[in-house]
């Protein structure tokens, strides 16, 4: 069963690891997939084929989330080529990881920014056309360090607690108007970033997840899945652990 069909979704940063993940499973579940990108434009032609390939519309865009105006522009591009966005989801995300002792203002400020201030940007930017429309679902994408904290990752940590608290402000506001706005915080997904890390790391890792395995895109993706569909219309506001029950 298909679960999105006729359903536009846009995601932000979807050339690479959870973010392509998601793509691809919404393609899969009959959704139309708009996404951007910064700067990886072969991977992004590849995902656009790969995801029409699927019997789906398809399309990428180069654009900063973490810019207000190009935010704006974006929306504009894409109700232009598919008359209207149901479901976004806000996955482009830095790290800059450094003790508090060593980390810089710039670093700082970075990951706010394109953490966070995107996650603004773009909620803002499509709240007009989900209020015309009178519904919508927002997935913001947080993490489980922004639920717990983490040493030498206290700008991450900011950014991604943050997205929580602005997440649920929304849910609030937007409720009445049949606009859902929940949050995932994913555990150690195993993606192109974690691969450079050492076996040894890897593996210790592992050992402290009940479900002794890291998570793949996939496992995110699915739970964004039901977050968009109908299956989730009576949930808003809330944070879905995607972990293997790290934080239990």
């Amino acid at each position: 069963m298909k679960l999105l069909e006729n359903k536009t979704v846009l995601i932000t940063g979807a050339s690479r690891g959870i973010g392509r993940g998601i793509a691809t499973v919404f393609a899969e579940h009959g959704a139309n997939v708009v996404f951007t990108y910064s700067s990886s434009v072969d991977a992004a032609n590849a995902l656009e084929k790969e995801l029409q390939s699927l019997g789906v519309q398809a399309k990428g865009y180069q654009s900063n989330a973490a810019d207000f105006d190009q935010a704006q522009e974006l929306v504009e591009k894409v109700l232009a080529d598919f008359s209207t966005i149901d479901v976004l989801i806000n996955n482009a995300g830095i790290t800059k990881d450094n003790l508090l002792m060593r980390i810089s203002e710039e670093d700082f400020d970075k990951v706010i920014e394109v953490n966070l201030k995107s996650v603004f940007n773009l909620t803002k930017a499509v709240q007009r056309t989900m209020l015309k429309q009178r519904h919508g679902s927002i997935i913001n994408m947080s993490s489980v360090v922004g639920v717990k904290g983490n040493a030498g990752q206290s700008n991450y940590a900011a950014s991604k607690a943050g997205i929580i608290g602005f997440s649920k402000s929304i849910a609030l506001e937007l409720g009445s108007r049949n606009i859902r706005c929940n949050v995932i915080a994913p555990g150690f997904i195993e993606t192109e970033m974690t691969a450079q890390l050492s076996e040894d790391v890897v593996v210790g890792w592992r050992a402290g997840i009940p479900l002794k395995r890291g998570g793949s895109p996939t496992d995110v993706a699915n739970a964004c899945v039901f977050l968009a569909s109908d299956l989730s219309s009576y949930i808003t506001g809330q944070v879905l652990n995607v972990d293997g029950g790290m934080l239990t």
